[in-house]
Order: structure tokens, then C-alpha cells, then sequence
């Protein structure tokens, strides 16, 4: 079936045909069934120290917009979705405080109403704060770092039932080391975030962009606007899509016709073209506020055609175009499993386990058809091609690259695991993800 007929069927299909399996605790792609369907919610921090104290082994469950089995357990979940309110904003300092159970979509109206902003959003503001900043979840742009690189303090609460807190300012490397923590050091129950004031932007997409203009110009693309992200089917040696988001304001993008030989959409557009763009962030430089704007796709949409899944992998920024250009070598064992791919850049941070740590990055991300046994041959052999750049594989989507090679890639890693040892002596929130890619058990 090609892609075409692949996307008319999923947008035509009644959810009927997912209500079998929706009956099982899965995640939002339906690709992963979780190890056990004893989920347990907690709806204050003294509820969240009692449970974690009762039990021997656990993972805390944040939106499940994982790919893997990062957050799965085969023992208990546990959720703090009820925990959603917004504890304070600290307008001296510039912070936001939040329940960890918080999705960006729930804090960034309530900011916008405050007069403050966050510096980036992802591509889907349906995530929880803390889930997103501890899979160094990221948005796009060359000064932007990743979601987790706001975070200014954390509230968690340890194997041992006690709650600990860290800051930024007064805990250095400890928190440095925490703030990308894999749900390997305990249950977190509050984040603090810098915040900015508000801020409105304006998004122009520009259709079929020669790829010989991303490789020779590749640097100024990104360097166009706030965020860029370009889209890609890996066909017809050109880019389908490119977005540009820009901060209104003097040095903000103006929307010419053409772009490096590119022209402006006359209207709405999905990354799939195929798909009606209904779901997603308003387009042709219409100006709007921060948080309509930066994620591609609206809070009160599902973003998704139907089941997929995502792989994204991250190489150093210098090395960008030779990134791109060995995956586009691979166009025809990658394409017929492909519904798109996107590119974007990200700056380097000092988070100890972030996929950018002291790396600008570019991130090439894959979403794929739910064929998980021809997307399984196939990332191999994308990770054979990005290997040379030590590349690192985003910790909440797909990959095949063995443990040892992931661990590799990290240099702080020794001192991650000492924390580890800290919080949770006995490994009490490990899991297989995590043994087989981190603690290397």
C-alpha cells in the first residue's frame, strides 16, 4: 500500500477499529501495550510519598506519549495526572511552579493571561512538563535549547519516601544531573520553569525546496527564524515543507514569495500534505500568541492520522548536512515505510543525559507507518550511516542501537549513575528500558 492510500485509509477508518485494543493500557500511538494495568493516581505529594514507600517497584506514568518502554513497569504505575495546577509564578524571578501532572497545553493559556511565555514549546503541547523535560523532549530553533533547559528547580520524591529538592542556583552539578533523569531517580512531583513575558509570532510554510539549497544554504535556512522545521518525504531530491516560526518584532521573517527556491503555501498546511490541516498551528503569518504558534499542532486535536511511530536521532550541528545527505542516500529502504520526516536544530546544554549535552544539535526525526516489524529492519541501517556521528537516539522514541553504544554516547554517565545509586540504591524505579540502556543491567 503506498503512502497515499495508507493516509486516506486512517483518516477514513471509524475509531471503532482501535476499540479492541484501546480497552488495554497503551500508549497515545497504540504501539506499546504496558506491562500491567495496575495504574494507581495520586493527587498530592503525601499521597505520592505513601505509595512509593509501599511498593518495591514502580514507574511513574506521565501523558504515555512515549514510543518505548521508557516509563513501562510489569510491577505499578503511577500517575499524577490529578496533579495539574499551576503552584505559583514568581514574577521577580521570573518562574513558573507547577504540579509535575501539568501538560504544556494546560500551563501556557494560563501563562499567556499572566503576561509571561516559555522560550519553546515542542511539536504537541498534549505532554506533561515533567515528562517532557526528563526525556529532554525539545522544540526547534539554533538559540532555543530543549523544554528541559527551563527547568530551574525540581521537587521528587525519592526511593525512600523522602522528598527532595534541587535548585539551579544552589545544587550545580547535582541538579545538572536531574533534570534529565529518565524516571531513574524518583517520582517527581513539582518542576519550576523560567518564563519570560509574553511574546506573539508569526508561522510561514513554503512548499518544495531543492534539496541542493538545503545543502548549500543550510545555515541561513535555520537561521531565518525563531524555530525551523523542515519536512521531508526523502523523495524527488527536495524538502515538501519548510516552517518557519518568527518573534514579532524588527528582525522578524517577512514572509517573502520564495525561499532558497521554495514557495510560499497559499494556505493551511499539514507536515502530510495528504492530511487536512484542520489540527494544526495557524499558518500565512497570521501573528498570534507564543504557545498557538511554536507547537505545529492545536491542544483540542488529536495530532495524529491514525497509529505511527516516531524515531528521531541526534547529530552535531556541524556535521548537519552530511546527516542529511547520507539519509537521503538511503531514500529507498527508508521511504516506503515513511509517512514523514522532519529536521531541526537545537542548541547545546549541560544536562547530563540531554541528547544536545554541549552538542548544538540537529535532530532528524522519522515518523513512520505502524509496521513495526519493517521499521525495525530499517533503523539499523539509518543508524549504521549516522554512527560515524555518534549520533543519540531520542530517549522516548524507537530505536535498535545496542545499550553499550547508547551508554557510549554519554560522557557524564558514571556521575548519572552515582545519582542513581543515591536516590535509589535498590533500583526501585528501573525498568528493562532503563537497565538495558542506561544501567546497563
Amino acid at each position: 500500500m503506498n503512502k497515499r492510500t495508507f493516509i486516506k485509509t486512517l483518516c477514513a477508518a471509524p475509531l471503532s477499529l482501535w476499540a479492541a485494543e484501546k480497552q488495554k493500557l497503551t500508549n497515545w500511538a497504540g504501539n506499546l501495550t504496558y506491562g500491567t494495568d495496575r495504574v494507581q493516581e495520586a493527587g498530592s505529594v503525601e499521597e505520592v510519598r505513601a505509595f512509593v514507600r509501599s511498593h518495591g517497584k514502580l514507574k511513574v506514568l506521565g501523558t504515555r506519549h512515549c514510543f518505548n518502554n521508557i516509563a513501562d513497569s510489569r510491577d505499578q504505575l503511577l500517575s499524577l495526572k490529578p496533579m495539574h495546577e499551576v503552584v505559583a509564578i514568581d514574577g521577580d524571578a521570573r518562574t513558573v511552579t507547577v504540579d509535575a501532572g501539568i501538560s504544556y497545553g494546560q500551563l501556557s493559556p494560563y501563562l499567556e493571561s499572566k503576561g509571561w511565555a516559555l522560550h519553546n514549546l515542542a511539536s504537541l503541547p498534549h505532554i506533561s512538563v515533567a515528562g517532557a523535560c526528563s526525556t529532554a523532549t525539545h522544540g526547534s530553533g539554533e538559540g532555543n535549547g530543549n523544554l528541559a533547559t527551563a527547568v530551574v528547580g525540581l521537587e521528587m520524591v525519592t526511593a525512600g519516601g523522602d522528598l527532595v529538592k534541587l535548585s539551579k542556583a544552589q545544587d550545580g552539578e547535582a541538579f545538572r544531573g536531574a533534570v534529565v533523569g529518565l524516571g531513574a531517580l524518583g517520582a517527581i512531583t513539582k518542576v519550576t520553569l523560567a518564563v519570560q513575558p509574553t511574546y506573539q509570532v508569526r508561522q510561514y510554510v513554503y512548499e518544495d525546496m531543492p534539496l541542493t539549497q538545503v545543502r548549500d544554504h543550510f545555515d541561513e535556512i535555520q537561521a531565518s527564524g525563531y524555530s525551523v522545521s523542515l519536512f521531508t518525504d526523502w523523495q524527488k531530491k527536495r524538502v515538501n515543507e519548510v516552517w518557519i516560526k518568527s518573534r514579532v518584532g524588527a528582525s522578524g521573517f517577512a514572509g517573502p514569495a520564495e525561499f532558497f527556491g521554495a514557495k510560499l503555501a497559499t494556505r493551511n498546511l499539514h507536515p502530510i500534505a495528504e492530511i487536512p490541516a484542520e489540527n494544526c498551528t495557524e499558518q500565512m503569518g497570521v501573528a498570534g500568541p507564543w504557545y498557538e504558534r511554536l507547537p505545529h499542532f492545536k491542544m483540542g486535536f488529536t495530532p495524529s492520522a491514525g497509529k505511527e511511530l516516531q524515531t528521531e536521532y541526534f547529530v552535531p550541528r556541524a556535521q548537519a548536512v552530511d546527516a542529511i545527505l547520507a539519509v537521503e542516500r538511503l531514500r529507498e529502504q527508508v521511504s516506503p515505510h515513511l509517512l514523514i520526516s522532519e529536521i531541526r536544530t537545537i542548541a547545546a546544554d549541560d544536562l547530563w543525559m540531554s541528547m544536545a549535552y554541549r552538542r548544538p544539535s540537529v535532530a532528524l526525526h522519522f515518523t513512520w507507518k505502524p509496521d513495526w516489524p519493517a521499521v525495525r529492519q530499517v533503523l539499523p541501517v539509518i543508524e549504521r550511516e549516522l554512527g560515524v556521528y555518534a549520533c543519540r537516539p531520542h530517549w522516548g522514541k524507537l530505536f535498535a542501537m545496542e545499550g553499550a553504544v547508547v551508554r557510549g554516547r554519554y560522557e557524564r554517565l558514571p556521575e548519572f549513575l552515582a545519582l542513581a545509586k543515591q536516590y535509589d540504591p535498590k533500583g526501585k524505579f528501573r525498568n528493562e528500558f532503563l537497565n538495558r540502556n542506561v544501567f546497563g543491567g
